[in-house]
């Protein structure tokens, strides 16, 4: 299972990367594989002021529609629009290409509520 050293993770399988100043948020490849063929992603309006556990939108696939939530509180920065027409990208590149969007002035103390690389691997398996 892959599950990038650098990122954080929720128990709701959202993933963390931050980046220039700026929290990257997607789905994690365990929550995609569980999900199946993804056919649908429902982006966050851009300047959405989140808190933590706020939607941020929803992941839809064959199997089921996820709820995708703020890891992090924030100001929704910037959308991933290639999901809109392309959803799949999710399937093939979660932590890379299929990042869902990015938060500005986010907390950065919330980090370490989140879980390592090593804990969200005890937690899935």
């Amino acid at each position: 299972m892959n599950i990038p050293e650098n990122l954080y993770y929720t128990k709701e399988h959202e993933w963390v990367r931050v980046e220039n100043g700026k929290a990257f948020v997607g789905i994690t490849n365990y929550a995609q594989d569980q999900l199946g063929d993804i056919t649908y992603v429902e982006l966050p309006e851009k300047d959405k002021v989140v808190q933590v556990e706020d939607d941020l939108g929803v992941v839809e696939s064959v199997k089921a529609a996820s709820d995708v939530y703020a890891p992090v509180s924030g100001v929704v920065d910037s959308v991933n629009e290639e999901l809109e027409d392309s959803p799949e990208i999710i399937n093939r590149s979660p932590y890379k290409d299929g990042w869902i969007c990015s938060l500005k002035d986010f907390d950065s103390a919330e980090l370490e509520n989140l879980m390592s690389a090593v804990d969200y691997k005890n937690f899935i398996m």
